[in-house]
């Protein structure tokens, strides 16, 4: 309520051409509510607005908005301004805008860019995408062991405004290797002749360059830490991950498994900015090979027309048996993949899990059986062998999801497939041909008809 309030003052005072008081609104507000608020603005204001800022101010509201307002306002400014832009960002947001934009526009920028600028974003452009090395920043305050508390004060006096964070510093030996780590609640109570080395934190944990974004998350996630040092393979500090880049790393990994769940191909951009034509992109591959393999159902339907001619109540409850079966699986599915994601489940899990959602599927499937038996009878009125068919095979069709949903997001993690792959949609295809295997042999052996 408060968002719309001031996005009503600031369109007001905009409109009115107030630009000294707008100025001073803008310079009262927080950056990444004001961030949120410039979204909203049409492009021609947006730019206005951006031009008003603060010179202190502009930097951080830009690094809060999305990358196709960035892209706007970087390419509608001078070159010597964007430059001035990217140079006040730091290094790892610098780097995730410039590596969405197009080369021509990247090039101007690095050329007008300071040379540590350029040599930050060089740097963190070598990693491969989705690593540590890549979302990491340069910006941290690093300190030497047999430096006293007096010169560390004063280094972060020095540095400490251009760095991500101040709260930890990094202390190095000769080589820039990583010995410890010093909080600065310890050196602003600590004496100041004392010598870092003597109050160190030594047992230090840290991020390999190479290591997957995901598992840097779990590591975050274990020690409660909000940054976290990265070191190459000899152990040299490079840089830091912050815990800000964490969050934006779980929504991206978290939408991502969601899209892969739905049978859709991931997508990095907003629903509203996806065209029609991207997201026909997205969500035909998976929507083509579901209908190819679903033919196979259609192929057993042909294979026992006889025993659906013999006994046409059958055919009403194949949609059931299919839909139970293909949420039962689903459940497993999403649970397996979960335990999966967090590390809460191992390959080696493998005949503890089957054999618990075994467990689970007989309770599900005679509870099931045995509901639908008595609906069977009372309301349907079939014959008492017919109701035996169906509640036999949903108790199969039951175990069978369950089975395979708890046991394909393993096999994936294990190959090296991303577990969500294996998610409801391609469980469901699976399940529904095998259970349509199981009802038509139970339907034949008890009904005594010919398949």
């Amino acid at each position: 309520m408060e968002e719309i309030r001031d996005l009503e003052v600031i369109k007001e005072l905009l409109d009115t051409k107030q630009y000294t008081r707008l100025r001073q609104k803008m310079a009262e507000m927080n950056t990444a509510d004001l961030a949120v608020i410039m979204e909203e603005l049409e492009e021609e204001d947006l730019l206005k607005i951006f031009r008003i800022l603060p010179k202190n101010m502009a930097a951080d509201v830009f690094s809060y908005m999305e990358v196709d307002n960035q892209q706007f306002i970087i390419t509608s400014l001078s070159e010597k301004d964007a430059a001035g832009i990217i140079n006040n960002l730091m290094a790892d947001d610098a780097t995730d805008l410039l590596e969405e934009m197009p080369a021509n526009v990247v090039k101007k920028l690095l050329a007008n860019a300071s040379p540590e600028t350029r040599r930050d974003i060089n740097h963190l452009l070598r990693y491969p995408e989705d690593s540590a090395g890549s979302i990491m920043t340069v910006e941290y305050v690093d300190l030497k062991e047999n430096m006293t508390v007096e010169d560390a004060i004063a280094r972060i006096r020095k540095v400490g405004v251009d760095s991500e964070t101040i709260n930890i510093c990094y202390v190095l030996d000769a080589k820039r290797t990583l010995v410890g780590t010093v909080a600065l609640r310890y050196l602003l109570i600590s004496s100041g002749d004392a010598v870092i080395g003597d109050i160190m934190h030594e047992n230090v944990i840290f991020i390999n360059t190479l290591m997957d974004q995901e598992e840097v998350a779990r590591q975050f996630q274990k020690y409660d830490f909000t940054a976290m040092p990265v070191v190459d393979n000899e152990n040299r500090l490079v840089g830091i991950i912050t815990v800000d880049d964490i969050v934006d790393i779980l929504q991206e990994e978290a939408t991502e498994d969601m899209e892969k769940m739905a049978a859709i191909v991931p997508s990095d951009k907003p629903y509203m900015k996806t065209s029609v034509i991207e997201t026909w992109k997205k969500r035909m591959p998976w929507l083509l090979l579901l209908m190819i393999s679903a033919t196979f159902t259609g192929s057993i339907l042909t294979t026992f027309e006889d025993a659906l001619l013999a006994y046409g109540a059958l055919i009403a409850y194949i949609p059931m048996l299919m839909d139970t079966g293909g949420n039962a699986g689903g459940q497993a599915s999403v649970t397996i993949i979960r335990g999966l994601s967090l590390n809460e489940i191992e390959f080696k899990d493998a005949f503890r899990v089957i054999w618990k959602e075994m467990r689970v599927a007989v309770l599900c499937g005679v509870t099931l059986a045995a509901a639908n038996f008595v609906k069977l009878l009372l309301f349907d009125r079939v014959d008492i062998m017919v109701a035996l068919v169906v509640c036999l095979t949903l108790v199969a069709a039951v175990m069978i999801a369950k089975v395979i949903g708890c046991t394909l997001p393993m096999l994936a993690k294990k190959i090296g497939f991303d577990p969500a792959v294996m998610a409801s949609p391609f469980i469901t295809t699976i399940v529904d041909v095998l259970s349509l295997l199981v009802y038509f042999q139970i339907a034949t052996h008890l009904l005594h008809i010919g398949g």
